[in-house]
């Protein structure tokens, strides 16, 4: 079946017999037993509910997993996920991570007794460099959150097997769409549903992935334990949103290709990252392990005054957080998504006073690049 019509049709709709098109929101905490030790499949939501069931088989037949577990954000996912390991366990990690998975490692985790290494993870001699007796796993955004940098996953994942390793990989930016992790070679797979999966910028959530049964059952464990399920009606807008995912995606790589180009040509702007630009220096690997670029673009500009005015002077492109919705957004990391990060930490990634991220959406490119003439102007 073509990922496109599984967007739509991906999970079969066992949990009612009305014949509603939409998944029903059950909208319960809890739910009765027909008698002593018997259960219809469904006790308390905290463990499962009918519509989180949906919305996560939806995502692991996307992903081509065997298990999907949806969370209320992507934070939560990530924080179950770090339950895995146990004091004294390290991890090596991509240098250039979003923020807040930073804030995590750095603050919690790291005080919980994990140990992290981060560094450019497409270095693969680098990264075997890195390993120790200690190392449990290797966990990597491709591509990076906001430099875009791109790490060849299937590389990585023979790598880790050498070593027994886990491969974890963040997909947000690309989605099952453009990218599936686990078919070359990873064990867990992230997403902030947040982003691309829900599409509409009106919801929180998170998931793990995973192509395992022995972590499925783990990771199961921990998420009835820990608590941070996704709520019905939050999974409900999620089941939507991804109805629309293929034709999003393809509409919004379209338009970034072309904000991408227009960029690349204007005087005050020093440097483009977008992965779709054939100078990108992971364009090749992103072609053989993707099949689209997808539509995020980070920029350098001349000055900090620069970058300062077209925040400002931006009218049809909103200046938000986050990404993956039908309206473009823009970003100032260095304050925004990686205010938390030291900041020598910040310069020697290069996220600086001059960088600005985009998230292009789905507007009329004619009229994106319009409105990042006058800003720059």
């Amino acid at each position: 079946m073509d990922f496109t019509t599984r967007c739509i049709h991906g999970a079969a709709n066992n949990t009612h017999t009305t014949g509603a098109v939409s998944v029903p929101i059950y909208q319960s905490a809890t739910f009765a037993h027909p008698g002593i030790g018997q259960s219809s499949g469904y006790d308390y939501s905290r463990l499962q509910n009918p519509t989180r069931e949906h919305l996560e088989k939806i995502i692991a037949n996307l992903e081509e997993g065997v298990d999907a577990i949806a969370f209320s954000t992507g934070m939560a996912a990530i924080t179950a996920l770090m339950e895995l390991f146990s004091i004294g366990d390290h991890i090596i990690a991509s240098e250039d991570l979003y923020g807040g998975t930073v804030r995590l490692f750095d603050n919690i985790n790291k005080k919980n007794g994990l140990l992290f290494d981060y560094l450019d993870t497409s270095d693969l001699s680098k990264l075997r460099g890195l390993i120790r007796k200690e190392t449990k796993a290797i966990y990597i955004e491709t591509p990076t959150n906001p430099m875009m940098q791109v790490t060849d996953i299937q590389a990585v994942a023979a790598l880790a097997k050498e070593y027994n390793l886990l491969v974890i990989v963040d997909n947000t930016f690309l989605t099952p769409y453009f990218q599936r992790p686990l078919t070359l070679g990873a064990d867990i797979v992230i997403h902030s549903g947040t982003k691309y999966l829900s599409g509409h910028n009106d919801t929180l959530a998170g998931f793990l992935v995973t192509g395992r049964t022995d972590l499925s059952e783990k990771l199961r464990y921990i998420y009835k334990t820990t608590g941070a399920c996704l709520s019905p009606f939050d999974s409900w807008l999620l089941i939507r949103g991804i109805k629309t995912l293929a034709i999003r995606m393809e509409r919004q790589e379209e338009n970034a290709k072309k904000v991408a180009a227009f960029l690349n040509s204007h005087e005050k702007v020093k440097k483009v990252y977008f992965i779709g630009l054939e100078t990108h220096p992971g364009y090749e690997i992103s072609k053989k392990q993707a099949s689209g670029f997808g539509s995020m673009i980070s920029i350098e500009v001349d000055t900090e005054a620069t970058a300062k005015q077209v925040l400002e002077r931006v009218n049809l492109i909103l200046f938000a957080e986050s990404l993956g919705g039908t309206e473009t957004l823009m970003t100032y990391p260095m304050v925004q998504t990686h205010a938390d990060v030291p900041i020598e930490d910040r310069l020697a990634r290069g996220i600086n006073d001059r960088l600005l991220r985009m998230s292009v959406g789905l507007e009329n490119t004619e009229d994106l690049i319009e409105d990042l003439k006058q800003a720059l102007s």
